[in-house]
């Protein structure tokens, strides 16, 4: 899933990408928080304090070690995400987490593939127009993942609690990535309905938001000289970290 990112950013930093237990390479679990794994690794590798980046349930992990292990972490940036304890309210992404309880019950995994796919594409844009560069390896990614883990059940994860009381206390520099086309889960709708990145980056003291809602397509093309590999928005990205 991260291979063009993490070729775009090696020439300049040292990048490690795990696999979470119960995913990809790794093994299928028993009880755990997914933040004291990455603490174990970077403790391990002597990477400490590292900048974290995580998507969706990564970025969750990001935060939940932000908040269990300070002194690990130097900057945050997440998208899809606003802690590990996500509070959806958007129809759309309630459908499909229905759905995912729905064909996990009747052990149809090819549906619940189909179903973890339209998180690629949002609620605003059908499957067909995200580039084929990015569904592939998610695609890849979901299947092996189902098909290696899946017998067992859902990890049995152990929560990390209270996570949005206590993000004030980040005093790391926190990055949240937004697009346009996500879920108001994660961008809000209103005044009155903040997405949960939003949330995030608005409640810590050091935190900034890239790619405001109407803005971000405009702005991405931009630093990104018009181009959709995915290799290119890692290094506009990269851009964007170093302002």
């Amino acid at each position: 899933m991260w291979d063009e990112q993490v070729s775009a950013f090696a020439p300049r930093y040292r990048v490690i990408a795990p696999d979470a237990r119960g995913h990809g390479q790794s093994s299928t679990p028993t009880a755990f928080p997914h933040c004291d794994d990455l603490a174990v690794l970077l403790r391990h590798l002597d990477l400490g304090p590292a900048i974290l980046v995580g998507l969706s349930m990564g970025g969750g992990t990001a935060v939940d070690t932000t908040l269990e292990y300070p002194e690990l972490v130097r900057v945050l940036a997440v998208s899809g995400t606003g802690t590990s304890e996500p509070n959806f309210q958007d129809p759309w992404v309630q459908g499909i987490v229905t759905e995912w309880a729905r064909t996990q019950a009747a052990r149809d995994l090819d549906g619940w593939i189909d179903a973890f796919l339209l998180l690629a594409c949002g609620p605003h844009r059908p499957l067909v127009d995200v580039d084929s560069a990015i569904v592939r390896p998610l695609r890849e990614m979901a299947t092996h993942t189902v098909t290696e883990h899946a017998a067992s059940g859902p990890p049995p994860l152990v929560p990390v609690t209270d996570t949005w009381a206590r993000i004030q206390r980040i005093t790391q520099p926190v990055l949240a990535v937004i697009g346009d086309l996500d879920s108001d889960d994660h961008i809000g709708d209103s005044d009155d309905h903040i997405g949960m990145a939003e949330r995030l980056a608005r409640t810590v003291p050091n935190g900034r938001e890239h790619g405001a809602t109407g803005r971000v397509q405009r702005e991405s093309r931009r630093l990104l000289g018009g181009g959709t590999h995915p290799n290119r928005r890692a290094e506009g990205l990269v851009r964007v970290w170093r302002s």
